[in-house]
């Protein structure tokens, strides 16, 4: 891929987790632990492992939109450190928004194929939080599609550079 076009999808990536990070930074200031409780049925136990894995998601989110526009903007552009970013993205934001790693949510693949929203919990949580996420939800969706390619690419050049 060319130096202009991995410019431009690190700009447009900073663009969408920009707007993703505006949404989710909003929420999380207005809202609490001790609100959802009031409102759902949820366990605190639980209530505290999706609060962690969300405030995750919007640390990761600002912070990879600043790093894609940082490294867009930086002269002179290093392609290689592009991908290391976009590859970072892929997996501390896209892959950690469907699939926590503490698993508090998750993705049913069946209802992404129908164009209904995917993510799916394991308590009720408050309409508002699902609302949040299936507004995020097809941003992601768009940058997964985007990124995956570096997912392959970046780990295939990652194992042919330890080989030699």
């Amino acid at each position: 891929m060319s130096n202009s076009l991995i410019k431009q999808q690190l700009e447009d990536v900073s663009l969408a987790l920009r707007d993703i990070g505006e949404k989710v930074e909003v929420y999380a200031n207005e809202h609490s632990l001790s609100s959802w409780l009031a409102q759902s049925s949820m366990d605190q136990e639980y209530g505290k492992l999706i609060w962690s894995a969300f405030r995750k998601l919007v640390v990761y989110t600002n912070e990879s939109a600043v790093a894609c526009q940082w490294i867009a903007s930086n002269e002179p552009f290093s392609k290689q450190t592009a991908e290391q970013v976009l590859y970072k993205v892929y997996h501390q934001c896209v892959e950690e928004f469907f699939s926590p790693k503490t698993d508090v949510w998750y993705e049913n693949s069946r209802s992404a194929y129908t164009g209904r929203n995917a993510i799916k919990f394991h308590q009720d949580v408050p309409s508002h939080f699902q609302e949040l996420i299936k507004e995020i939800e097809q941003p992601f969706q768009s940058l997964r599609e985007e990124l995956e390619y570096y997912e392959t690419d970046y780990r295939t050049k990652m194992v042919q550079s330890t080989k030699s």
